[in-house]
């Protein structure tokens, strides 16, 4: 029996599938990931930089966006510069800290997004207790929660990880995850089945919160018309985003448990990354797009910024 103390790197065989297309791979995840930084970056600073942004609603879209970049560092470059090596290995270290950081990103993504919802429904539901409600403390509060619960839930899972004895070191994907992990174990695995199936459900219980949110801001939004431009603004980029990190995620805890070996890699590798990709850059556009305020001022500041690198070209 092999204890964790002898492997010291995981090989990742999902890079067997790109071995043809690194070149062109490179380029799109550069592009990518470029994309990622213009926009989330772009959609924080606006937030930041605008007290008139300074509300519950737009502190988490910048919440939001920062955990997107935080999620998508753990991947984009060291997936960029696997592309161009030939031997496809990590640290077992590495290993176990990419699997924390995009996993949480993941959690906190969901935990974010329970938090829109209610304050979407305090907005619109409860509106003259809203300013008492959600506080700038109370916000704080449930901001600072949303991150640290998943943290700590994600502590847990690389705990019992690590504590794993594992006959092999062959990860079958682009990246390393917990579940690739366990299956390597030749020591029960037990414990870490019932804590994931544990998370899983919570965050499950996450998506039920959010739709009973909604069906009672449905319900307080057709009384009147006010109510319904309120939740058309802000609750239809909200359900947006749900919907899209939803999907991503599916698809990659389904097949990660249950998927085919018969699949080709390339489209293993494909539902593997989708929601690293897909949700860092739609969330920012979505929300940069349709939310009014946001738009107004992002649009501003790009006319400053052209009239100020015109002003430039004169002198």
């Amino acid at each position: 029996m092999t204890n964790t103390s002898s492997i010291v790197v995981f090989s990742l065989s999902g890079f067997s599938a790109t071995v043809n297309y690194r070149v062109t791979l490179f380029s799109l995840t550069l592009l990518c990931y470029c994309v990622i930084l213009l926009v989330n970056v772009s959609l924080i600073l606006t937030i930041i930089l605008d007290r008139n942004l300074h509300e519950p609603m737009y502190i988490c879209v910048c919440t939001l966006c920062i955990n997107g970049l935080y999620g998508t560092a753990a991947f984009y470059p060291r997936f960029a510069f696997d592309l161009l090596s030939d031997i496809h290995v990590i640290s077992y270290s590495g290993c176990l800290l990419q699997v924390f950081v995009i996993y949480s990103y993941a959690t906190i993504d969901y935990s974010i997004l329970a938090l829109m919802a209610y304050d979407r429904y305090v907005a619109i539901c409860r509106p003259l207790q809203y300013h008492f409600v959600m506080s700038v403390r109370r916000t704080a509060v449930l901001v600072s929660l949303s991150w640290l619960i998943p943290l700590c839930a994600e502590v847990l899972v690389i705990s019992l990880a690590s504590t794993l004895k594992l006959c092999g070191s062959n990860i079958q994907k682009l990246y390393c995850e917990n579940w690739s992990i366990v299956k390597l174990a030749c020591s029960t695995t037990t414990v870490n089945n019932i804590i994931g199936l544990i998370i899983i459900s919570f965050y499950c219980g996450h998506v039920l919160f959010i739709v009973c949110s909604y069906v009672q801001l449905v319900k307080s939004a057709l009384k009147s018309t006010e109510g319904r431009r309120k939740f058309m603004q802000t609750c239809v980029p909200h359900l947006l985003c749900l919907l899209n990190v939803t999907s991503a995620l599916l698809f990659d805890v389904m097949y990660s448990r249950y998927g085919s070996a018969s699949v080709p890699q390339s489209l293993r590798n494909f539902m593997g990354i989708q929601f690293l990709m897909i949700p860092p850059i739609l969330n920012p556009v979505i929300y940069g797009l349709i939310l009014t305020k946001i738009r107004y001022r992002m649009t501003a500041l790009c006319m400053a910024a052209c009239q100020s690198s015109k002003l430039m070209c004169n002198l």
